[in-house]
């Protein structure tokens, strides 16, 4: 095996064999293949692509590159994935609720990629949480509390944690294949039994068009379930921010927002995450779904669970009661007005991500270091109508000029016009 020989053949449009790649992610795992290695390997699958066989054993040899969970619990073990958006936190509300409706859920997730702001980074905004956390830890929170949202341990798919990185400095995050073995190498690491996958298309996803994110989720409920794992994905409209906030405390502020049983906070967030954990619950034989949802959510039992996992992870024994004075808060506002009447006819949601990382609420290389304070918010909807002087969002800022700075950019990355062609959330169903 050479890690030289695996990339040209790659490059020359041929797929490595099941061994190849297995040995590939091996060497990710053990640092046998080089940083330049490694992004070499992503561009050639980038450009030319893996078939279906070789995407399934990219997506097997990382998982097995480390330790795969085994759980024994009174209850389904389930999971979801977004493929990353703007403005989405369902994580937040999705992983409490389900808790709250006796299924487990141990979700590894991942920080921000391009554009798009990672679950992570999100979580950490909370004082003193931490999601790093051992295997043992881990499996002791999900045990105890229903639920838990950690980073891979060193154990847990540690090719992909290698290729992650490299994927997002070197323009080679769109990639099917790259996406697909991600993806799926850390949750079927994780021992799920079940597991629902929120596929992104539009403006503000990696995925711009329907087609793409139905190929997309096609490959990766087919390369899940061909591994085992009952999975379904659903192709969503991202257009527009899913919640009305881009950041990272203020989006777990809105997500707290939505926990406590206000809906008008966030519609669309909650839309969504009320759909995805339904199809997960009716996957498993759960005949009475939205009404169990719905009774987690207004009964504060949800909003409880996802207080609980953030005291087993470090973070304030008081969040569920008292969130609002945990959060950190930037020491700059600024109201972005609307220089014209119209409606909001487009949203260029990857400019906003970007300009929420520009602001530092991401990064632009691996090490910088996220202000969890900053971000937008008061975000105005697609096809809203505006008068002249309205709020298009509110800038959250460490200083004056950051704070300009970003006003310009969200008034680039919103179109006012005429109309707009607002289309439904939930685009289709993938099984």
């Amino acid at each position: 095996m050479d890690a030289r020989a695996i990339i040209a053949a790659v490059r020359r449009k041929e797929t490595p064999t099941a061994e190849e790649l297995s040995w590939f992610a091996n060497g990710l795992a053990q640092g046998t293949v080089s940083d330049a290695q490694a992004g070499a390997f992503a561009m050639a699958v980038c450009l030319n692509g893996l078939s279906d066989a070789g995407r399934v054993s990219l997506t097997q040899g990382m998982r097995d590159s480390g330790d795969v969970l085994r759980w024994d619990l009174p209850g389904p073990v389930l999971d979801k994935h977004s493929t990353g958006g703007v403005g989405d936190c369902v994580s937040l509300i999705l992983a409490p609720v389900l808790a709250a409706c006796d299924v487990y859920v141990p979700m590894i997730s991942g920080r921000g990629l391009g554009h798009t702001g990672g679950t992570l980074d999100k979580l950490e905004a909370i004082p003193g949480l931490s999601v790093d956390v051992t295997e043992r830890r881990f499996a002791k929170i999900v045990r105890d509390v229903g639920c838990a949202i950690v980073s891979a341990t060193g154990q847990i798919a540690p090719a992909d944690k290698r290729l992650y990185a490299i994927r997002d400095v070197t323009a080679t995050v769109e990639s099917i294949d790259l996406i697909t073995a991600s993806i799926l190498s850390k949750k079927l690491a994780a021992g799920l039994e079940g597991l629902v996958l929120d596929v992104k298309c539009g403006s503000g996803a990696f995925m711009k068009t329907p087609d793409d994110a139905r190929a997309l989720a096609t490959a990766l409920v087919g390369a899940s379930n061909g591994a085992g794992c009952k999975t379904e994905a659903l192709i969503t409209d991202m257009n527009a921010p899913l919640a009305p906030a881009l950041g990272n405390a203020v989006e777990v502020a809105v997500c707290m927002e939505v926990l406590s049983g206000n809906v008008a906070a966030a519609p669309r967030l909650y839309e969504l995450s009320v759909a995805l954990c339904c199809q997960l619950l009716e996957m498993h034989g759960v005949t009475d779904a939205q009404a169990r949802v719905t009774r987690a959510i207004q009964s504060g039992t949800a909003m409880e669970k996802f207080g609980q996992m953030v005291a087993a992870m470090g973070g304030p024994p008081d969040m569920a009661d008292d969130w609002h004075t945990h959060l950190p808060k930037a020491p700059v506002t600024f109201a972005v007005l609307a220089d014209r009447a119209g409606a909001v006819a487009a949203i260029n949601g990857e400019a906003l991500g970007l300009t929420v990382v520009a602001l530092g609420g991401g990064r632009r290389i691996e090490t910088d270091k996220i202000n969890p304070a900053v971000g937008l918010t008061d975000m105005v909807d697609l096809g809203q109508s505006l008068s002249q002087g309205d709020r298009l969002c509110t800038v959250h800022a460490a200083t004056d000029a950051d704070a300009q700075e970003a006003a310009q950019s969200v008034r680039r990355a919103i179109t006012i016009g005429e109309a707009a062609n607002v289309g439904p959330l939930i685009i289709e169903r993938i099984t």
